[in-house]
């Protein structure tokens, strides 16, 4: 009797060893594996849609958020409050991070 219920618990221990390192597997391939793949910049289009809230067609500054937040003075040339198509599309393209060794 004790060697039938031993062999039951060293197959459910095996079982359950089993399907952990596959969940382990299934995560770990889900993640993103290292920095490598370079973003591209959103459009003008996704900021708008992102980021207008008062869906107005124009991004104003208190609409913002992030770098273009920060150099929203670089970027809105005609100092008009807004930022158009245009200036987006004229915009300094900011630096990328450096890459630590």
């Amino acid at each position: 009797m004790k060697t039938k219920i031993m062999k039951t618990m060293n197959l459910k221990s095996v079982a359950f060893a089993v399907v952990c390192c596959i969940s382990v597997v299934g995560v770990s391939n889900a993640q993103p594996q290292g920095n490598n793949e370079q973003k591209e910049p959103p459009t003008y289009a996704a900021l708008l849609k992102q980021m207008d809230k008062n869906e107005d067609g124009k991004l104003a500054k208190s609409e913002i958020k992030g770098p273009l937040k920060d150099n929203f003075s670089k970027v809105d040339t005609d100092e008009d409050g807004f930022i158009s198509k245009k200036e987006f599309e004229n915009a300094p393209k900011p630096k990328g991070r450096e890459r630590k060794n």
